[in-house]
């Protein structure tokens, strides 16, 4: 059979990748968001996201980092799949699922661009003005899910560490915990799960000024993965 075609007698559903891409700018978790240019629902705001292309995806992933690539410019940031959606009432074109893709990249590191079925993107905080709009589809629900899922994933990893540049201090990466999180924390406590996972490496004679003593410049070190944390922040 022929990829993307549907079996003999049974429908094809219509089936997409769809991206929350989040960043932080100016000290804020945001979302990034297009315009569509075409029906259904034209003019409104809506999560990047694209049809698989059976002749050019080699699977779901492969899709979803093309959306990405096409949208942002980004090759390889965080990439984790979030849940899968579908029914006959998301879309007034048709019977779709959604696979959805949270990734997370440094918002220095993006280059923008809206696509031929867009005609707008745009950077949204997630809080603060202008308030998000109201999403096509049932992308508010979507992108809920998965503002969710960092929170709860955030308690326990490494996982803010991919919204920043690709050097930063640790008061910038302990900020962003706090921001995340909606709380303060303890410095030395924090510091001293920073050091225990193990994920960071300082950069040699870089030092960022500071009103008492320079700081410290870090980074990823390579090839580092997640750390999952042995208890909660």
């Amino acid at each position: 059979m022929t990829a993307g075609m549907a079996a003999p007698g049974f429908p094809a559903p219509i089936v997409t990748a769809d991206m929350v891409i989040l960043a932080l700018r100016d000290g804020t978790l945001n979302v990034l968001l297009i315009q569509r240019a075409a029906p259904p629902f034209a003019q409104n705001w809506a999560l990047p996201g694209g049809f698989i292309h059976a002749d050019e995806d080699a699977d779901i992933e492969a899709a979803a980092r093309r959306i990405l690539k096409d949208k942002t410019g980004v090759d390889s940031p965080y990439l984790e799949q979030v849940q899968t959606v579908g029914n006959g009432t998301r879309d007034p074109r048709g019977w779709t699922v959604s696979i959805v893709y949270m990734a997370l990249i440094a918002a220095d590191s993006a280059a923008l661009a809206s696509g031929a079925n867009a005609a707008d993107v745009k950077w949204w905080a997630l809080q603060g003005a202008p308030p998000l709009p109201g999403l096509a589809f049932d992308h508010t629900e979507i992108l809920a899910a998965c503002v969710k899922r960092l929170r709860n994933k955030v308690e326990y990893t490494t996982l803010p560490v991919h919204l920043l540049p690709a050097r930063f201090t640790l008061p910038d990466l302990q900020a962003l915990y706090e921001r995340i999180l909606d709380r303060k924390m303890d410095k030395s406590a924090f510091r001293k799960r920073m050091a225990e996972a193990n994920f960071l490496e300082p950069v040699m004679g870089e030092k960022r000024a500071a009103s008492n003593r320079p700081a410290q410049i870090y980074r990823l070190r390579d090839g580092c993965a997640t750390i999952f944390f042995d208890r909660t922040m």
